[in-house]
């Protein structure tokens, strides 16, 4: 792989979302035994906390510092101006703390950290250098910080997602998953129930599958990736402990597993619902946060992913690169419901998306969803 296109950018991709996981992990903890100030609400009111800008300003930094600033275009989630504000100053205090307790870390990933702690200007300015709009040409990062979440604050799944764009083709994805649980059926259990059944049943004390991991991919490899999350303490050796994970070869509708996301809001239960059936999906539907989903179908664990938005709602490209490029390479499918490649050269938005977007493990899985739709799409209210 060392010698390959992208070969440095994936490892420190790879690195920066080990680094921005631990992050996370830290940050949910607190979230979850103490009452915190550190969960703002963002303008479409969807919960946001420390760890967004938190992330988003070390993954800026880490990339930075590799390529240099003037070679980096980051399109990111997050901006500054709750940050900005008077009132602020204590979440911006917890921000700057926070990335400079995980670049202490860097070295355990083989990075160097920064020689003294960042200053408030320059966590600032290494969110704000995140304000890409993409496009057609060059090349471009896109970051979401915590994809997920309101599955974040209530110690559910969520993701960190990066991916890196050429002349508008993903060409590289990683997604970190630091709640994915060893078995799929846990997928279905609360986080503190997980992490019970987790130390009743871990058969190695050596490596922890238990706690998370990152699921990476280069386009055009053929293969995908993944490695448990690096434990406390530990240190991290490129390609580490990787295994190679491919899509489920389950092609029979009545056996397979389809992932919707959790919320309403973001696609119709009841279109998906009446889909499942017209094309004999039996399983009840694996509801996840995040695109852990994306992670769901390239492990093998789920074979579709289905979302149909209501009218009105735009898909970011943050959203969905990272995952597309991860099962593209992993053996999968990944277009919209007319069966077109998504079309991330337009900006920050999936523009010109046909009606939805289906994931599946396989052709055969992708076509018959494919029709279904295309049967059931006008008498459907979307």
């Amino acid at each position: 792989m060392n010698s390959e296109k992208y070969s440095k950018e994936l490892e420190i991709a790879v690195k920066a979302v080990h680094l921005a996981c631990l992050l996370c992990q830290r940050v949910q903890e607190r979230l979850l035994t103490k009452s915190s100030e550190q969960v703002q609400s963002k303008d479409d009111n969807s919960p946001v906390t420390v760890a967004d800008w938190s992330v988003q300003a070390t993954v800026s930094w880490v990339l930075s510092e590799a390529f240099g600033r003037e070679n980096v275009f980051i399109v990111a989630e997050e901006d500054v101006q709750v940050l900005s504000k008077t009132d602020s100053l204590s979440l911006l205090e917890a921000v700057v703390k926070t990335v400079n307790e995980c670049l202490d870390e860097a070295p355990c990933f083989g990075l160097t950290p920064p020689s003294m702690p960042l200053s408030t200007s320059e966590v600032l300015e290494a969110i704000s250098r995140c304000n890409s709009t993409g496009g057609q040409k060059g090349r471009f990062w896109v970051l979401d910080p915590v994809d997920g979440t309101l599955g974040f604050v209530r110690g559910d799944q969520y993701a960190v997602a990066l991916a890196l764009i050429e002349d508008g083709e993903p060409v590289l994805g990683v997604l970190g998953c630091p709640n994915y649980p060893m078995k799929k059926e846990w997928l279905n259990y609360q986080n503190g129930y997980r992490e019970i059944l987790s130390r009743l049943t871990s058969e190695s004390k050596e490596e922890s599958w238990d706690k998370g991991c990152v699921i990476y991919a280069k386009r055009g490899s053929g293969r995908a990736w993944m490695q448990p999350l690096v434990r406390k303490g530990k240190k991290f050796v490129w390609p580490n402990s990787a295994r190679q994970i491919k899509v489920s070869t389950i092609d029979n509708p009545a056996l397979a597993t389809f992932c919707e996301p959790v919320e309403k809001a973001n696609t119709s239960h009841s279109f998906t619902a009446g889909l499942a059936h017209s094309v004999g999906l039996r399983n009840q539907p694996l509801r996840v946060y995040s695109m852990v989903k994306y992670a769901a179908i390239a492990r093998g664990d789920a074979e579709i992913m289905m979302k149909f938005a209501r009218a009105g709602y735009k898909e970011k490209i943050w959203d969905h690169a990272a995952g597309v490029v991860i099962i593209q390479e992993a053996g999968g499918v990944v277009t919209d419901a007319g069966g077109h490649p998504l079309c991330f050269s337009k900006g920050m938005f999936l523009e010109g998306l046909d009606r939805g977007i289906i994931v599946c493990s396989g052709a055969k899985l992708h076509e018959k969803i494919i029709k279904a739709v295309d049967a059931s799409w006008n008498s459907s209210s979307l």
